[in-house]
């Protein structure tokens, strides 16, 4: 386990702990908070065929793995901090149709974002539609690039918070990314070779620097994020 007061990893770290907490049925809910010392791209597994022109267009230092799970390609480094959530299927967030399984984690993002001075809203399923339309073309490679429902938006509509799951019969494994600083979208867009997106992306996304007064560093937000998941999921949640 790493340093609770640093929470650093690398994409392979986070993506190891994924995969071990899935192997075997879950019987109680397990988190980990994640940040990154540096930039890394991460592919959904539908992906597979822009791996090696990608890897071929990365930047010095930029990682590249390819996930077990679908969606689309997520860019992560210092100005994100991730979660990973482990629940058991009869997790009270879990239940009811699959969009509903991220009203849970998106609203206690929110919780977590307030006390920290940043606005946000957890997006209902009936204004999905409306707030992708607002911001533009969604980019439909890129897990950013649109809107889905309980996923943390300004009052704008753009997108602070990504959310993602992964179901099996061991149990649900929930992520959420929060976007703490701008992040580097022509990195990604480069190495996708989809460098007119660039605009696209950064007009549909937020950060926490754009909307908080100061806004927190990743952190600081790392430290509360752990702190609200350890209280907010059950009494007996798991940090390991």
């Amino acid at each position: 386990m790493s340093d609770p007061q640093t929470f650093l990893t690398t994409i392979a770290q986070e993506q190891a702990w994924n995969h071990r907490q899935m192997l075997e049925p879950v019987a109680q809910p397990h988190f980990r908070v994640w940040t990154y010392g540096a930039p890394a791209i991460v592919l959904g597994c539908s992906q597979r065929r822009f791996e090696e022109e990608a890897r071929a267009r990365l930047a010095p230092g930029t990682d590249l793995l390819l996930r077990p799970s679908g969606g689309g390609a997520v860019l992560v480094g210092p100005w994100m901090v991730s979660c990973s959530v482990v629940l058991p299927l009869d997790h009270p967030w879990v239940q009811g149709r699959l969009p509903d399984s991220y009203q849970g984690l998106g609203r206690l993002h929110v919780q977590v974002l307030a006390a920290l001075g940043v606005a946000a809203e957890a997006l209902p399923p009936a204004q999905v539609d409306a707030a992708n339309a607002r911001t533009g073309p969604v980019v439909p490679w890129a897990c950013y690039g649109s809107l889905a429902p309980w996923e943390v938006v300004d009052a704008a509509g753009r997108k602070l918070v990504g959310l993602a799951q992964r179901r099996q019969r061991t149990g649900v494994l929930l992520v959420a990314g929060t976007l703490v600083t701008p992040p580097d979208w022509a990195l990604l867009c480069h190495a996708l070779g989809q460098s007119g997106d660039e605009a696209a992306m950064r007009r549909r996304t937020v950060s926490c620097s754009q909307l908080g007064a100061p806004a927190p560093d990743a952190q600081r937000l790392a430290r509360a994020l752990h702190e609200v998941l350890g209280s907010g999921l059950a009494p007996a949640a798991c940090r390991c």
